[in-house]
């Protein structure tokens, strides 16, 4: 599902929060044959029916910085810890989110060394926002064409697709924001210069580049922040890497630009200046969660993958047997030779796949070795290659396979059993 502009991530990880709950409160397993859905109303709660909203790529301040609950529940975010006012200029405590910058020019770190704070933040570029110079892909020219190329929206909410045009070239600085090259070192407020019907980039959301942008080491842990998280290095991550090298080499003249990012992730919305209104409305009447943001480090596809199944898939040969994937699949974030934290195999068509039995393997010492610290365990199976990114659905929508029409970037045949199977054993019915 496409959805507009505005994104709903922290209603998704609720819903796929809920969803494999209610999994386990389904009673024992029928006979086989039974017919689908003859458990619909057999549950141990008052709840029959779970809906699942799936959104994109945005944190809970991104959306929620300035909230206030009217119940006078406490919140946990930009405002409640006075980093920013409610009129969503800097706040006295401002330099609590102060953003730095690192060295790691050796091999894959989750917290590399720090080499002093951004002065100002890295302007924010608009990659390939839409403009109005496009239209095979949005905003389109009109609900009809629209259509033609998103076939999952209602008639009636096509017409989204056709406003919020940037009107700026590709790959630009996103001028819309005031002073963007003079940004403060810390979060800003993307409206009402972006408004939240318009369309801006996309922040860097990846598995081993979240683990850098949190900054995450035992030796910064306290009794408030536990994790040892700083949450320090959005943009560093988002200007060297950004959402990765595919493995191609660094080109010539690499600088703070090259990777389209900017500082992207660290905008938000302010909604006591009546912004996302709908998602507002809905956080006044339901239950939002401020302090969890999604189940695993990743994009769309780690995350998506957690909702159907409530665990991770790993490489097979299509008989329920781990191999190992092409060389090209298989994450490498150690820096290529002579770069800044450039890696050296990781992206949408180069690199997605992690071992994180075997901690030889690029990226996964570092990973273990954090959370060795904390005293949690890897849980990863011997010889297990798992999925950490973004890859292609492996059926279309009719159920016919992806192979090869997606190409070799496809998820393969899983033997892991998702929340759907789950549900038709114990003959509970589900759509999506």
């Amino acid at each position: 599902m496409r959805v507009k502009k505005t994104s709903l991530k922290s209603l998704l990880r609720v819903g796929a929060s809920v969803l494999a709950t209610t999994t386990c409160l389904v009673g024992a397993a029928h006979a086989a044959g039974a017919t689908l859905g003859l458990n619909d109303n057999n549950t141990t709660t008052p709840i029959k029916h779970v809906i699942v909203i799936v959104g994109e790529n945005r944190t809970f301040d991104h959306l929620f910085a300035t909230y206030v609950s009217p119940s006078g529940d406490s919140v946990q975010n930009l405002l409640s810890e006075h980093i920013i006012n409610a009129d969503g200029t800097p706040g006295a405590a401002f330099g609590k989110a102060k953003q730095n910058q690192a060295s790691d020019t050796t091999s894959y770190s989750v917290s590399p060394t720090i080499t002093g704070p951004y002065k100002t933040l890295p302007p924010p570029n608009l990659n390939f926002t839409p403009n109005q110079a496009t239209y095979t892909a949005p905003p389109f020219v009109s609900a009809a064409v629209a259509a033609q190329y998103d076939y999952g929206l209602l008639p009636k909410d096509l017409v989204v697709l056709t406003t919020g045009a940037s009107g700026l070239p590709f790959q630009t600085l996103d001028t819309r924001i005031p002073n963007v090259q003079k940004l403060k070192s810390g979060p800003f407020q993307l409206t009402p210069s972006v408004n939240y019907d318009q369309y801006a980039n996309s922040p860097v959301h990846r598995f081993y580049q979240m683990f850098q942008q949190m900054d995450c080491s035992v030796t910064y842990a306290t009794a408030n922040n536990p994790s040892g998280c700083k949450e320090d290095l959005w943009p560093w991550v988002e200007v060297t890497v950004g959402a990765g090298t595919n493995g191609h080499p660094q080109k010539p003249g690499f600088n703070n630009e090259s990777t389209h990012e900017g500082a992207t992730a660290m905008g938000f919305y302010n909604v006591q200046q009546g912004d996302i209104p709908y998602l507002k409305a809905l956080a006044d009447q339901y239950t939002i969660l401020d302090n969890y943001h999604q189940p695993a480090k990743g994009g769309t596809g780690l995350d998506s993958l957690y909702l159907g199944f409530a665990d991770d898939i790993w490489y097979s040969d299509g008989a329920g047997n781990a191999t190992v994937p092409p060389a090209n699949q298989i994450e490498n974030p150690d820096p290529q030779a002579g770069t800044n934290n450039w890696y050296t195999q990781d992206g949408y068509s180069g690199g997605t796949y992690s071992n994180c039995s075997d901690t030889t393997q690029p990226g996964v010492a570092s990973v273990a070795a954090y959370l060795s610290a904390l005293s949690v365990p890897l849980n990863c199976d011997t010889g297990h290659y798992y999925l950490l990114n973004n890859y292609n659905p492996g059926y279309l929508g009719d159920g016919s396979p992806a192979i090869p029409s997606q190409g070799p970037f496809t998820i393969p045949p899983s033997s892991t059993p998702s929340i759907g199977d789950v549900l038709i054993a114990n003959q509970i019915s589900w759509v999506y």
